[in-house]
C-alpha cells in the first residue's frame, strides 16, 4: 500500500483582528528578513489556538507542527473540539489554502466537500455544475456523461438539475455536492462536517457511499465530524486535534474514548457554587459499586443531584441521560412534578435517582443532567458530559472476547436446557 498524503511540519499562522498581513511596518519586516535569508519574525511569536483564552498576540497558530501519512485505501477520521484546526487542515489539503510553514505532498486526484457551495456556481444550473466539476477534476465530457445519471439518482434532485442552484435548499446544494465529489473517480475524497446539513436517509446513504470509495474502489478518504458514531463506523484510524496540535493520532475507538474522556469532567462529582438569585444543579455524584469510577454490570447505581430553587417552579422536571462512547443517549431517566412533589420549596433540594439493576454494555460513559420547569418545556439548565464512569461485565477478570461496540444495553436473561 502506498502513501498518498504525507504531512511534514505543518503549520499555519493567522493574524486576528482585520484581513491581511498587518500593517506597513509588518510587511517591511517580513520583506527586510526574507531578502536577508532569514526566518519570518513574526513566525515566532504567535499563540496556541486555544479559544477559551484571551491571548496577548494578534497571532495565533491554527495548526502547529503536525506530521502524518495516510495510505491509499484508508479512512482517516479526524475529530477535535470546535476550533481545533479540523477545517483548516481540510483547507490546506485541498490546496483552498496555503500552510505557513511546512510541506503537504498529495499523489493522485482530489475531490472536496469542506461547506455548502463549495466548487459550485450558483448562476450555472446543476447539470452545468456537474459539468464544470468534472472539468476541474481534469475529466473529459464523455467520462462525466457516463457518470451523469449516477450522480443526479444519488442526490434526488432530477426535477431541478436544470435550475440554477442558488435556488436550491441547504439539503440540495449538499446532496448533489457530495454526489459529483463522490462519483467523478477522485483518488482522495475530503469530506468536512457539511453533511450533517442532509438529512438522515442521506446521510446513511452518504457514509455508505464513503464505504463502497474506500472498500470497493480503493480510494483515500478523509472525514471530519463531531458526529462520533459516523466516525467509529466509517473509520479504523483516527487524528485527534487539540488547539491546533496532533495530541493523538491511532485507533478509532481508542481515540474517541480519549476525547470523550479529555472533554469530560474528570471526576466522579460536579460541583458547582450556589448563587441565592437563581435556580441551579449545584450538585452531582455517582454512586457506583466499585472504586474508581467503575460499576459492575447488574449491580445497583444511584445518582444523587441537589439543586438550589431561588423560587418555587412550575412543572418542575429533572431528567438524567447516560450517554455511551459515541454521544449516543442509551439511558434516560426523569422525575416530573405531576408524578411527584418536585421542587415546589424555594432553598436546597436533594433527590436520588436509583436504577436497582444497572444493565449496560461495559465500556465508558457520562452523564448528561437536566434542569426544567413547565413539565420539561422550558429548560433552566443543562449539565453535559460529567460524572464519567465505566462499566465492567465481572467483579473479577473472566478470559471473554468482548466487543466494545457489540451492544449498549442487557436485560435480564435466563437459560434453560431443553430436554
Amino acid at each position: 500500500m502506498s502513501t498518498v498524503i504525507k504531512v511534514e511540519n505543518l503549520s499555519k499562522q493567522y493574524r486576528l483582528g482585520d484581513v491581511g498581513t498587518g500593517t506597513i511596518s509588518h510587511d517591511m519586516n517580513r520583506w527586510w528578513h526574507r531578502i536577508r535569508g532569514k526566518e519570518d519574525p513574526y513566525m515566532k511569536i504567535g499563540e496556541s489556538n486555544d479559544r477559551s483564552v484571551k491571548g496577548d498576540s494578534d497571532y495565533v497558530w491554527a495548526l502547529k507542527d503536525i506530521n502524518f501519512e495516510v495510505q491509499q485505501g484508508e479512512v482517516l477520521g479526524i475529530i477535535g473540539r470546535n476550533g481545533a484546526g479540523k477545517s483548516t487542515l481540510l483547507k490546506i489539503l485541498s490546496r483552498t489554502t496555503s500552510p505557513s510553514t511546512g510541506s503537504v505532498k498529495i499523489k493522485g486526484r482530489v475531490a472536496s466537500l469542506l461547506e455548502v457551495g463549495t466548487g459550485f456556481h450558483p448562476e450555472l444550473s446543476g447539470r452545468d455544475n456537474i459539468f464544470l466539476n468534472g472539468a476541474i477534476l481534469g475529466m473529459s465530457r464523455r467520462e462525466i456523461e457516463r457518470k451523469f445519471d449516477e450522480i443526479v439518482d444519488f442526490a434526488g434532485v432530477e426535477r431541478y438539475i436544470d435550475t440554477p442552484v442558488k435556488r436550491y435548499s441547504s439539503g440540495m446544494y449538499v446532496r448533489l455536492a457530495f454526489g459529483v465529489a463522490a462519483h467523478l473517480d477522485p483518488e482522495i475524497l475530503i469530506v468536512d462536517e457539511v453533511l450533517a446539513v442532509g438529512d438522515t436517509e442521506f446521510q446513511k446513504k452518504a457514509l455508505g457511499k464513503m464505504k463502497d470509495v474506500s472498500s470497493k474502489e480503493g480510494r483515500t478518504v478523509l472525514f471530519v465530524s463531531h458526529n462520533l458514531q459516523a466516525i467509529a463506523s466509517l473509520t479504523n484510524t483516527c487524528i485527534y486535534l487539540n488547539n491546533g496540535q496532533l495530541h493523538n493520532i491511532g485507533k478509532t475507538n481508542d481515540l474517541i474514548s480519549e476525547y470523550l474522556s479529555f472533554e469530560s469532567n474528570n471526576t466522579q462529582i460536579y460541583q458547582d457554587d450556589l448563587i441565592e438569585d437563581k435556580s441551579k444543579i449545584t450538585y452531582v455524584k455517582m454512586l457506583t459499586s466499585e472504586l474508581a469510577n467503575t460499576h459492575v454490570h447488574g449491580d445497583k447505581l444511584e445518582i444523587e443531584i441537589h439543586v438550589y430553587i431561588n423560587e418555587p417552579l412550575k412543572g418542575g422536571n429533572i431528567t438524567i441521560q447516560v450517554f455511551n462512547l459515541h454521544g449516543i443517549a442509551v439511558t434516560h431517566c426523569w422525575i416530573f412534578d405531576s408524578e411527584t412533589p418536585l421542587l415546589r420549596k424555594a432553598g436546597m433540594n436533594k433527590f436520588k435517582c436509583i436504577i436497582p439493576k444497572c444493565r449496560l454494555f461495559f465500556g465508558k460513559y457520562t452523564l448528561s443532567v437536566y434542569l426544567t420547569d413547565r413539565n420539561g418545556r422550558n429548560r433552566i439548565q443543562l449539565l453535559e458530559k460529567i460524572c464519567p464512569f465505566e462499566i465492567e461485565m465481572f467483579k473479577s477478570e473472566r478470559d471473554h472476547p468482548w466487543q466494545k461496540d457489540s451492544s449498549t444495553y442487557l436485560d435480564e436473561f435466563l437459560w434453560e436446557p431443553i430436554l
